[in-house]
């Protein structure tokens, strides 16, 4: 991995919570283009001409690209100004909004989702490190807090505000909305990110690898992918499951999207607490209850009071269970964090990738109950395998 050469004559504690400000108002953008295609999923199907599966492909193949660029980025982009490789990913973000929005077949359409992978992966694995540089150590929890809390808030909005403005201005409108948000981010980051320049290491791949050699971390990452696969092949398709099964019209569906995020917030911002009683026990819980969610949903999927309160409930656990995962990554691997999160990140989107790929299969070839029932078996396996890992990790120290 690289680390970055601080300027130490001047400016000893210098901070830039502006440029911290700034990268969130990106990661916003970043995760409300990542997820904008959930609550679009019919009406892009319809206009594409292409089914539901396939149009919910187009959060896999972000996905994909997003592993591929966080586990090769810091080789390809070698002494590079890291300040210009953020700038570059912010401007790739607003491109792929406009190719989305422009898309005249299902081939440009995953074209542009395919650079928002690119993007995403490229950000999310820098950011600890880009945290290092704009604050002093002591501060860094707490700048990559702030990055999570423009994540935990695009989960939010990004649901309900993409199936509201989908009602209003039409799904292209909605992509088209997140253009100048994108703008704004790339002449705010110009102005407060410092130049950062990069001093080469010779290990920057085999450390990673390295770091699968050890048991806890090898199945934590697993029960980690797991439990992503589990919440992404069932959240990719709540939009159709409300439509068909539930029978909601769209104010009512933008409600409990709305309901699911905000439950989603409050969960992030809940969760510290939670986990200082106990980290495994809290991601094996979280992993457990969305499984029966995940069932009982198959069972009540035509009630909408309750369907909405379980998607509420899902939605609080399933936004803050990222805290959790990078809590275990940091305290597990306090020296090799960013090598860790590299892979954390590979793990996340490969997993949103499999999960949103396996649920559409599903989805079209065998019904929506499959797609749930496939959700709820993967988040009980993870519950098992997070178990393990405590045991892993107890042996390990």
């Amino acid at each position: 991995m690289f680390t970055f050469t601080r300027d130490t004559t001047h400016h000893k504690e210098q901070t830039y919570w502006s440029g911290v400000f700034a990268m969130t108002l990106c990661v916003f953008v970043l995760i409300a283009s990542e997820f904008m295609p959930v609550s679009l999923l019919t009406p892009i199907a319809v206009d594409l001409e292409v089914s539901e599966g396939l149009a919910g492909q187009g959060i896999a193949i972000s996905g994909v690209l997003a592993v591929l660029t966080s586990l090769s980025l810091s080789t390809l982009a070698g002494n590079l100004n890291r300040k210009y490789l953020l700038l570059g990913m912010t401007a790739l973000m607003a491109l792929s909004a406009t190719i989305v929005a422009l898309a005249s077949s299902y081939l440009i359409y995953m074209l542009g989702r395919a650079l928002i992978g690119i993007a995403i992966g490229g950000f999310w694995s820098m950011s600890a490190a880009t945290a290092l540089r704009l604050v002093p150590q002591r501060l860094v929890p707490r700048a990559l807090a702030i990055f999570n809390a423009g994540n935990a808030l695009a989960t939010v909005v990004a649901a309900p505000l993409g199936s509201y403005l989908g009602s209003v201005i039409g799904w292209r409108g909605a992509f088209f909305f997140l253009v100048p948000i994108a703008i704004v981010a790339f002449i705010w980051q110009c102005f407060s990110l410092p130049t950062m320049a990069v001093e080469q290491h010779a290990r920057s791949g085999d450390s990673a690898a390295r770091l699968l050699l050890r048991p806890a971390v090898a199945v934590g990452l697993l029960a980690c992918g797991l439990f992503f696969m589990g919440q992404f092949s069932l959240f990719t398709y709540v939009r159709p499951f409300l439509e068909t099964v539930t029978r909601v019209d769209i104010r009512t569906l933008s409600l409990i999207l709305l309901t699911i995020g905000v439950a989603g917030f409050i969960g992030t911002l809940a969760i510290g607490s939670v986990l200082k009683k106990g980290l495994y026990f809290t991601l094996t819980a979280i992993s457990l209850l969305m499984a029966t969610i995940a069932v009982a949903l198959i069972l009540r999927g035509n009630h909408v009071w309750l369907v909405a309160s379980l998607l509420g409930f899902w939605g609080l656990m399933a936004t803050a269970a990222p805290t959790g995962w990078w809590t275990w990554i940091a305290r597990t691997l306090p020296e090799d964090a960013e090598a860790g999160g590299g892979l954390m990140v590979a793990v996340i989107q490969l997993s949103i990738a499999l999960g949103s790929t396996l649920g559409g299969l599903a989805f079209d070839h065998i019904g929506w109950q499959s797609t749930f029932a496939l959700s709820g078996g993967l988040l009980i396996v993870a519950a098992g395998l997070t178990m393990l890992t405590s045991r892993k990790t107890h042996h390990a120290h």
